[in-house]
């Protein structure tokens, strides 16, 4: 018979595979957290933290932003690039990743985004360049943009060394305020990895078994989405020669709805602890709900994030955090730390529809807060809306 797993083992599972079952407490490790999770997204937009901070912080609370710059620009323990977004990854997953080299600089010049880039002679002045002063930055370069200046559109030394990122032949070697250094890759990635060769057959094998460890179960689409490192028809393939077997999934609305697992997950179940009580502030690019389709189904939670989307238009607000305690997605929030200031205020509040706001939940979250005060070093919290939650909009 086809196992079933019911909604609340699912989120269980789920969450103990995104390392949110244990309280988020002990010595930090960042490096075993990019590594459980596969990859930590990075964005430039810091409200209370920026996300890749704020993805390491919620999974624990003694992690300090100055560990991943260590990692990255020091160590060289983790890399960076793109899988649905900009991202760090562990450095022991670049042999698997050259496959993904070649397929974003495909993409990339399909959808038109390198428009007007340097030829081939001058992608090597810069190459050139680089092996003669060391790591560079744009801000070291002065081509300029090519008639009128519109929205996305990038001088040609911009092109060429964000080109020449997305293929492998430059890589991140630290940044400066968010600010991208690129310096030879063979400067950057460790020689044992830099060196090892694996097919692009084995390369996807791999791809996609590492995104079943961390999924549990999942379809074909989730598979293809986690990484992205991959086409639909290439996991479909790679599915059709595997040994996932059958599962059910009961979702938050009480359907059941066809998935894949390994043919250990009874095991995988039977071991997967029940996650702590404790309330979190989810940054909006939390692994554990960026894939909004799988958030849907699991938790019934509807989310998007609305900072392209007109002031007056939006539903929620500019930067929304959805509040996990222990497995239910229980509200919102809105808030933004003045670190000059020492100043994290709180814009807006919400209960998800059907949620009690109890005095042991607000107090939950007044703590989250003021640890999250501590990380942001704003020990100073505002309540601009009051502590009762609207119900939602």
């Amino acid at each position: 018979m086809t196992l079933q797993i019911s909604n609340r083992d699912a989120r269980r599972l789920w969450l103990f595979k995104q390392g949110l079952s244990e309280a988020p407490t002990g010595p930090a490790d960042p490096l075993e957290v990019v590594r459980r999770l596969g990859f930590v997204q990075l964005d430039s937009i810091q409200v209370l933290a920026r996300a890749h901070h704020h993805i390491l912080w919620t999974r624990n609370q003694n992690y300090r932003e100055p560990m991943l710059d260590k990692m990255l620009s020091h160590d060289r323990s983790v890399f960076e690039h793109f899988t649905h977004d900009a991202s760090i990854l562990p450095v022991e997953t670049y042999p698997v990743w050259r496959r993904q080299f070649r397929r974003k600089a495909e993409q990339m010049g399909r959808a038109g985004w390198f428009k007007g880039l340097p030829d081939a002679a001058a992608r090597a002045e810069i190459i050139e360049r680089i092996r003669r002063e060391g790591a560079l930055s744009t801000q070291a370069f002065d081509t300029k943009i090519d008639g009128p200046k519109e929205m996305w559109k990038r001088p040609p030394h911009k092109l060429a060394l964000d080109y020449m990122w997305y293929a492998g032949d430059l890589a991140t070697c630290y940044r400066e305020n968010f600010r991208k250094f690129y310096n030879l890759t063979e400067r950057v990635i460790p020689d044992a990895f830099l060196d090892k060769q694996m097919g692009d057959a084995a390369q996807l094998d791999w791809l996609c078994h590492a995104a079943m460890e961390r999924l549990g179960f999942a379809t074909a689409g989730d598979i293809q989405r986690f990484w992205d490192a991959a086409s639909s028809a290439e996991v479909r393939d790679w599915i059709g020669t595997g040994d996932l077997i059958p599962v059910k999934v009961q979702t938050a609305t009480r359907d059941w709805v066809p998935a894949l697992a390994r043919p250990d997950i009874a095991d995988q179940l039977a071991n997967a602890p029940p996650p702590t009580s404790r309330l979190r502030i989810l940054s909006p690019f939390d692994p554990a709900i960026r894939d909004r389709d799988r958030l849907s189904r699991l938790f019934g939670f509807d989310y998007r994030i609305e900072i392209f989307v007109p002031a007056a238009k939006r539903k929620w607000g500019y930067y929304v955090y959805p509040l996990l305690e222990g497995d239910r997605l229980v509200g919102r929030i809105e808030a933004k730390a003045d670190r000059r200031a020492g100043v994290l205020t709180v814009l807006k509040l919400w209960a998800e529809s059907g949620v009690r706001w109890t005095d042991a939940r607000a107090s939950k979250l007044e703590a989250e807060l003021a640890r999250m005060g501590r990380f942001c070093d704003t020990p100073q919290i505002n309540w601009q809306c009051g502590a009762t939650p609207s119900p939602p909009p």
